[in-house]
């Protein structure tokens, strides 16, 4: 399924509470303005309007500001939470510090493009807010580390847009692998999607051209080297150029190798060797992110990960095989060894002797976690272990090496040139505390 058909299939069950009448929504009896979570969110362009109007449907959060680069993309989000709520409250903000530094924001939703997430994130916790945030966590492993580390110096809750925790087929398949029902696992395979697909519609408009006077196209480089605007690397497929974002491998990472890592109980684990290969257009093309790759990855306890896009062999989502049978997942798929495990809709209680944490909204999940200070479904920490596989995977395809890697300190060992791509070069003025 590409992300767009995705993105169309969920858009439509995100719109069922937003379209609902009023008082399914809560408006009716809304609690105290002092009793909900107040928001400002970040970015307007793919994941933030269905984020933004996830929160918009639950009745004890109040969003009371937006902030985008883009003029256009800003009074969209001004305007949808101004209608939401029938009013004209809703602020609007082009830099994000001015909106971080509101001591009556509890919360921030951050739906930005990959070479922002670790400055905005930082800033946010700094600012004592709690975050949801987008996958996969940073654009490096050291901007994760950072953002690790802010969230927890300041207490804050995090909750990671990887929302197939909260989806029933993904977490009865967690649970089956989590208590043993394929015995011992010896291989895990994780399919992603390929290539390049233009989420905004640009076709033709791949040329170099002065940016259009309503967005700060300087801001919006930010910490990245600066580049030519081409309007086809800009919004939605920023995410096909190494200077803002991470491919498919990146952007799929947080997603399926965030579920092979909870069926495995390797939300604070990670590989020892990590080797890949992948095929590159031309390092100057307009789009450079790996069209195709395949990486090999070993893990405690002598298991084998695959992750793979473009590779028939390796069948989309994820798939453990173990000493007694395999389980495979995807979105709205389900699949195994034993017919009988087919038709249940979730594992029987009987056989639940590690039950996982269940939700059946992720957004909700962060606000009754925002209440309770208790750790979401996917807090920073295991957003930061469910990307670290692409990362390195991406340097090894990179480098052409082997990767070496020091789960428990963090760190590529006996290859320096490796090292260095653990981290990026911030153009200045910015820089990440």
């Amino acid at each position: 399924m590409t992300r767009r058909h995705f993105l169309a299939a969920a858009g439509a069950a995100l719109a069922v509470p937003v379209l609902a009448p009023s008082t399914i929504l809560g408006q009716a009896a809304r609690p105290a303005p002092s009793e909900r979570i107040t928001m400002g969110v970040v970015g307007w362009g793919m994941m933030g309007p269905g984020n933004t109007q996830a929160f918009l449907a639950q009745k004890d959060c109040q969003v009371v500001a937006a902030c985008d680069l883009d003029k256009e993309h800003l009074q969209q989000a001004v305007d949808t939470v101004n209608n939401q709520y029938k009013n004209k409250d809703c602020k609007a903000y082009q830099d994000y510090r001015e909106m971080m530094a509101r001591d009556d924001i509890d919360a921030v939703m951050l739906a930005v493009p990959d070479h922002w997430h670790a400055l905005l994130a930082v800033e946010a916790a700094s600012h004592k807010k709690d975050v949801y945030g987008e996958k996969p966590l940073a654009r490096t492993i050291a901007e994760q580390q950072a953002i690790v580390k802010a969230v927890r110096d300041h207490k804050r809750i995090w909750q990671t847009g990887s929302w197939q925790r909260s989806v029933e087929n993904f977490h009865k398949a967690c649970e089956m692998i989590r208590n043993g029902l394929i015995g011992k696992v010896t291989r895990v395979e994780v399919g992603l999607p390929s290539g390049h697909y233009d989420f905004a519609g640009t076709g033709d408009k791949r040329s170099v051209t002065e940016p259009p006077a309503r967005l700060n196209y300087d801001f919006w480089i930010g910490p990245s080297k600066m580049m030519p605007y081409i309007e086809a690397r800009i919004h939605m497929n920023w995410r096909w150029n190494y200077n803002t974002g991470g491919g498919q491998l990146l952007d799929w990472i947080g997603h399926h190798c965030d579920i092979a890592h909870w069926g495995m109980d390797w939300d604070n684990a990670g590989p020892s060797e990590v080797e890949g290969q992948g095929e590159f257009p031309p390092e100057d093309a307009m789009w450079n992110t790996c069209t195709k790759y395949r990486i090999n990855l070993k893990y405690p306890q002598e298991v084998t990960m695959v992750i793979a896009g473009g590779h028939g062999d390796i069948r989309g989502g994820t798939k453990w095989i173990g000493t007694d049978g395999w389980v495979w997942v995807d979105r709205g798929a389900f699949d195994c060894s034993n017919p009988e495990w087919k038709d249940i809709s979730k594992l029987p209680d009987n056989l639940r002797k590690v039950k996982l944490l269940r939700s059946s909204n992720h957004h909700r999940n962060f606000l009754d976690c925002v209440k309770s200070r208790q750790p979401t479904l996917t807090p920073a920490e295991t957003a930061h272990h469910s990307a670290i596989p692409g990362h390195l995977g991406l340097i090894s395809m990179i480098t052409g090496r082997k990767i070496k890697w020091d789960a428990a300190r963090e760190c590529i060992l006996e290859d320096e040139g490796a090292s260095k791509l653990l981290t990026r070069p911030y153009r200045e003025p910015w820089k990440l505390a």
